[in-house]
């Protein structure tokens, strides 16, 4: 563009007008200016005016050492689609989808929860169903113990039993009550439990009624004059009574699917209805019942009943206590529910007592326990114990200590 100054031609040489000054442009295009011979001028009326140009979009200042690249206009100077925004919450992070084995882990959690819920109060339900009886007296007079000592009872009673039952379990149709099996089964605030059969033929001093089979007790006061004999002729406190009967042990055997005893020798015992061989089996409620019945075929009568009955014990225990009771839901369901049908407890025994009753059980088969018979002086058609050596037995209950290895029966 060059500037310099000239006549207007519309101003038709009037001088007064006088010079104007002219810019001559070379190049570029001025909105809103006219040009007619290489001069502009302000445009005509009639002249059309040019649309003014769209307004450059505002950029945005770009960071220093670098270039933004703007994108390319749309077509139809449209302005571009509006963007999705991010969900609220997260940080503007779009959720992830649980894997499959998050679901699976949940679905599996939550049926285990309800498998211990229904089993929690199936255990409930069963032990309300047990029978207690005031067995265990408040005070113990002179009778102490270490630990805990509990009363393990066999009862012979037919009377809830059917006459098929009677039958099929070979009990015969003996009248009364009778004490078949008496066990203590002491576990030691330390060191190894013991369970110690007495003998039913024993005889002792029964409170009130003179010297008796210790069986008799039982027949003549229930489970609370059987506890008061075992305390006065040796002087350990019981603190938990435990019975069950006959139906009641056959009922827990088949609940548990039998127990696995091995017999050094077949047994053939026509008043307990048994012919078992020789060997290792399984044996169900009415042959293991016949089992711990048995004394007819044995030279050692009532004092080989014992250990047998010990081990079934033993076994029984051990059964109740594996995993494949515990952790299937069918197995232990029969268990309880067979268990709460069969047991008499004394009214201060809890479950937490019952819990340390099963697992000493299964202490005493294995290498955790002992098992042994009280110490015999004379034995025949009744017994008589060793008082020497019965009373180291009785003195280390009373001490919480271990039973006297000289006493284990070999």
């Amino acid at each position: 563009m060059s500037d310099q100054y000239q006549q207007d031609p519309q101003a038709g040489g009037n001088p007064k007008s006088g010079p104007v000054k002219v810019s001559t442009y070379s190049h570029g295009n001025v909105p809103g200016v006219s040009y007619r011979g290489g001069y502009a001028h302000s445009p005509r009326e009639d002249e059309e005016q040019p649309a003014p140009a769209a307004a450059a979009p505002r950029q945005r200042a770009q960071p220093a050492g670098g270039t933004r690249v703007m994108p390319a206009e749309r077509p139809g100077g449209s302005p571009p689609p509006a963007q999705p925004r991010p969900p609220r919450g997260g940080g503007g992070r779009p959720k992830k989808r649980r894997s499959g084995f998050g679901r699976f882990l949940r679905w599996f959690l939550a049926v285990v929860l309800i498998i211990v819920i229904a089993l929690v109060g199936l255990a409930w339900y069963a032990w309300s169903r047990i029978d207690k009886v005031d067995a265990v007296p408040d005070d113990h007079g002179s009778a102490v113990s270490d630990g805990r000592v509990f009363l393990v009872v066999g009862s012979d009673s037919r009377s809830d039993l059917s006459d098929e039952e009677r039958s099929e379990l070979g009990t015969g149709t003996a009248e009364g009550q009778r004490a078949d099996t008496i066990m203590l089964l002491h576990v030691p605030s330390g060191g190894r439990p013991a369970l110690i059969s007495i003998p039913r033929d024993s005889v002792v001093d029964i409170p009130g009624e003179g010297s008796q089979r210790i069986n008799a007790a039982y027949a003549f006061g229930g489970p609370a004059l059987l506890v008061e004999t075992v305390e006065a002729n040796t002087g350990v406190a019981v603190d938990d009574y435990v019975e069950i009967g006959f139906g009641g042990f056959a009922d827990i055997v088949d609940a548990l699917g039998g127990v696995e005893m091995c017999l050094d020798e077949a047994i053939e015992d026509e008043k307990a209805h048994i012919d078992l061989p020789a060997g290792c089996q399984e044996l169900g409620g009415t042959d293991a019942l016949g089992y711990a019945r048995a004394r007819y075929f044995d030279p050692r009568a009532d004092l080989g009943r014992v250990e047998r009955q010990r081990e079934l014990m033993s076994a029984i225990a051990d059964e109740a206590m594996s995993p494949g009771t515990l952790l299937n839901p069918i197995e232990f369901s029969r268990a309880a529910l067979s268990g709460g049908n069969a047991l008499v407890l004394d009214e201060g025994t809890g479950p937490l007592d019952m819990l340390t009753f099963i697992r000493s059980m299964t202490k005493v088969t294995g290498d955790s326990g002992d098992t042994l018979t009280v110490p015999i002086g004379s034995a025949g058609n009744t017994v008589a114990w060793d008082e020497a050596a019965a009373g180291e037995l009785w003195t280390a209950l009373r001490e919480g200590s271990e039973v006297p290895s000289h006493l284990l029966e070999e």
